[in-house]
């Protein structure tokens, strides 16, 4: 059975105002992007998350400060390969710095310390460059949508004084599109906050990850490296 032989949601929509249209192509241009950024995320967060858990595991096993840097992997393709390389570089800078070696030994825990900190800050900003627009499409989009249903019960309003006429034929069409308006703007707002919400779990589960390696590579550095650990004899 057909409750609307003539008015389907095409025909409302090819029979909505330019204001409605104009909104209906901006929601569905957002919802577009945020899809786009959804899927984009769902695999880039997921995978950076399988790849710090693995190897922080792998940086404990290890037998020593060398191996566990080793077992991290590809600096292409692990955050966490890529924190200890800025430490790692930071580190033998600090080594062939011309100072004594009780001052490189006052400065090489907070050094290691700032560098895995700064390392740790820039992989965040990686995988949350793009997220707050989920957070933009779920706060905007049903006030967006909102917008359209306003203008199209304003048109149907005008369209009952033009035709003198309050009957429900004469105010349906334009009540109908209007409410599709915000139907759509929920569309977008919905899963833009369903998945910015996930998204926010998972990337506090890569940091706690991504800091705890860090706790365990200054750890280590401490215990291995000989000049860090030994005050000068004079």
């Amino acid at each position: 059975m057909n409750f609307l032989p003539d008015n389907s949601i095409l025909s409302l929509l090819a029979g909505a105002t330019l204001a409605v249209k104009l909104v209906m192509l901006f929601l569905g241009c957002m919802s577009l992007w945020s899809w786009t950024i959804i899927f984009f995320k769902f695999f880039t967060i997921g995978t950076a998350r399988k790849k710090v858990m693995a190897g922080y595991d792998a940086f404990v096993a290890a037998g020593d400060l060398s191996k566990g840097i080793k077992g991290l992997g590809d600096k292409e393709q692990s955050p966490l390969a890529r924190v200890s390389s800025l430490a790692v570089h930071e580190f033998r800078l600090l080594e062939k710095a011309g100072i004594n070696r009780e001052r490189k030994r006052l400065l090489v825990k907070d050094t290691l310390r700032r560098v895995l900190k700064q390392g740790i800050s820039k992989e965040m900003r990686g995988l949350t460059r793009n997220l707050p627009f989920l957070a933009t499409c779920a706060n905007a989009a049903p006030f967006i949508g909102l917008f359209g249903t306003v203008w199209g019960i304003m048109h149907s309003f005008h369209s009952i004084g033009q035709a003198q006429s309050a009957a429900l034929a004469t105010v349906a069409p334009g009540i109908s599109e209007a409410l599709i308006a915000t139907a759509i703007g929920l569309l977008v707002a919905i899963p833009a906050t369903i998945f910015y919400n996930y998204f926010l779990g998972k990337l506090n589960e890569v940091e706690s990850g991504m800091v705890d390696f860090a706790g365990a590579f200054l750890n280590r550095a401490e215990r291995e490296i000989a000049w860090a650990d030994k005050p000068e004899r004079g």
